[in-house]
């Protein structure tokens, strides 16, 4: 009876670290496949959790519990008597299981657990450099300025002090490519020679995301030619390139340079001049 029990408490070990196994492997797939945070969090809370009931069954029902104390007399014994006992105590209490399969297995399950947390720690060293994909947009040269539904746009759609909400062709539900098109009278305009060249008779294009908190600049005040981020209620002046004049935030909205072609559509001449949104750790 005892050796049943003790042969489905190995069963039980082996299990739980084959599971540890399994969900170790899980993880790398869903990492290789990029399937999701949620699926790489619940393998290795699998594979963890399994690992450790591994280890509770193992220290419950294999390792010596108590305390054994017995009184005898001070004596020496032989040397053959020493092996006897030895013996009989690692056969009795011995801390590590001496069937062969909860060892082979643990050391599996550690071996791939460990072997597919390299992924994340490779990605670290050898993924794209975090400011690269931070700083780029699909905003390109020659791309079709568009409203919402696709139709494009001509300068003379906007009267002044007005303000539309324009995208790059194909790029209407992107989240860092809308632009807050506004049209000022052109001697309002207060930019350098190389930001004016990027302006079509008094229209300017800033990013729509404020550079606080990345919320829609999407209120115009035409009695000040300012645009206002109703989140924490920044300020940015127009005419002078955007920069913030009141509110939390720190940087100017990033222009886009802007042009028409030769149907006389507005278009992009490049992409941002810096990084849309909220700064990150290479803006200053």
């Amino acid at each position: 009876m005892t050796g049943s029990r003790d042969r489905q408490g190995y069963g039980a070990i082996t299990a739980a670290f084959g599971i540890t196994a399994l969900a170790g492997a899980g993880f790398a797939v869903v990492y290789a496949l990029d399937a999701g945070v949620r699926l790489q969090g619940l393998t290795l809370l699998v594979a963890f959790g399994s690992l450790a009931i591994g280890f509770g069954l193992w220290s419950r029902r294999h390792m010596p519990e108590g305390m054994f104390v017995e009184e005898h007399p001070v004596t020496v014994s032989s040397p053959d008597e020493r092996r006897a006992l030895y013996s009989a105590v690692d056969r009795a209490h011995a801390p590590l299981i001496t069937t062969p399969w909860p060892r082979r297995m643990l050391l599996t399950g550690l071996g791939t657990l460990g072997a597919a947390l390299l992924f994340p720690i490779r990605s670290m060293f050898t993924g794209p450099e975090p400011n690269s994909s931070l700083s780029s947009t699909p905003w390109r040269a020659g791309a079709l300025v568009v409203r919402e539904d696709g139709s494009p746009v001509r300068p003379g759609d906007l009267d002044v002090d007005s303000m539309l909400t324009v995208y790059p062709e194909g790029y209407t539900h992107a989240g860092d490519t809308a632009v807050a098109l506004v049209r000022l009278r052109p001697e309002q305009l207060a930019l350098d020679a190389a930001a004016l060249a990027g302006t079509v008779n008094g229209v300017v294009a800033y990013s729509k995301l404020c550079t606080h908190a990345g919320c829609p600049v999407g209120q115009f005040v035409p009695t000040t030619a300012q645009l206002m981020c109703p989140c924490h209620q920044s300020l940015f002046d127009v005419p002078d390139g955007a920069v913030p004049v009141a509110g939390p935030a720190a940087r100017p909205l990033p222009q886009l340079p802007i042009g028409v072609d030769d149907a006389g559509m507005l278009i992009a001449l490049d992409g941002f001049s810096e990084p849309v949104g909220p700064g990150y750790w290479t803006t200053t």
